[in-house]
């Protein structure tokens, strides 16, 4: 229960830090946008924009998936951060796409010449933006780390693709003002590939949560290991895992003597299921069955 309370109180740490950062980025972001007629710029303002929205998404999927266990879901309500992370995807895509639609409009139309020169706030608030968005990527990554949560880790790749997508921004406004006007609606493009990218990265780590994917071999090596290690488990015949949103279910069939009293048995079986339960933070239910030595 600690460990639940102390995972919730970080995670709407990070995230209320987060909603200020951005909503100040896109109110200065659009400011230099509008003032210095930098179509870049209103994309990027976007971007963060749609941040705030999917900071606020990250909080209410986290408030869910932390509630404890009851009738109608006695397994808990982790997926819920998955839940979370595959709707900030679908926003993160669709802000992408807008914003690629847009420029690609732009740089269709051909009329070049009429391209409208951003203005030097413009290259100010995109230099700006790169530092602190990049500075909250790694603030949100070391916390998302820290507490394993999916949803606060693409809210970090959120911070990322942000600060590229600035980067994009600075680099079609040079060189709009260096006398190429036609690179400004380029960089919209580029910022739009950017999005997209971690918006399937995003989607696709959710999705393999949601569906019970496996532990990596390391971790079910490791798993077998502190099974072995117990006084009276002559081997493991079996050994399922799945991760269930950010936690992890056991399912592990022993070997013990065949002679043994039933008693004994089941108290080897007690002995695998608190060491794994003590040693491995993330596992949240362990099924331990156990299996006559011939």
């Amino acid at each position: 229960m600690q460990n639940e309370q102390e995972y919730e109180k970080v995670a709407m740490k990070v995230s209320k830090i987060s909603i200020i950062a951005n909503l100040a980025l896109t109110i200065l972001k659009l400011a230099a946008g509008v003032i210095a007629h930098s179509g870049a710029m209103i994309s990027d303002a976007i971007h963060s924009a749609s941040d705030v929205f999917s900071t606020i998404v990250v909080i209410i999927g986290i408030k869910i998936s932390g509630k404890a266990s009851d009738k109608d879901h006695p397994y808990g309500h982790e997926r819920m951060e998955c839940v979370a992370a595959i709707m900030l995807a679908t926003i993160l895509a669709a802000t992408g796409l807008g914003i690629g639609y847009t420029a690609v409009e732009k740089i269709a139309g051909g009329n070049y010449a009429n391209l409208v020169v951003p203005g030097m706030m413009a290259l100010v608030a995109a230099i700006l933006s790169i530092v602190v968005k990049e500075g909250m990527y790694q603030y949100t990554r070391v916390y998302a780390k820290k507490i394993d949560s999916g949803a606060l880790m693409a809210d970090a790749w959120h911070h990322r693709s942000d600060a590229l997508s600035s980067v994009g921004a600075l680099i079609g406004i040079a060189g709009a003002r260096m006398g190429f006007p036609i690179l400004d609606p380029v960089a919209s493009v580029v910022i739009c590939f950017f999005i997209e990218k971690a918006a399937y990265e995003i989607f696709m780590d959710a999705v393999d949560k949601m569906v019970d994917k496996a532990c990596d071999e390391e971790v079910e090596a490791e798993l077998t290991e502190c099974a072995l290690s117990q006084e009276g488990v002559q081997g493991v015949d079996l050994l399922h895992t799945r991760v269930f949103g950010n936690k992890i279910y056991v399912d592990i069939e022993i070997r013990v003597d065949g002679e043994m009293r039933l008693r004994d048995a089941h108290g080897i079986a007690e002995h695998v299921h608190d060491a794994i339960e003590k040693n491995f933070s993330k596992v949240k239910h362990i099924m331990v069955h156990v299996n006559p030595a011939e």
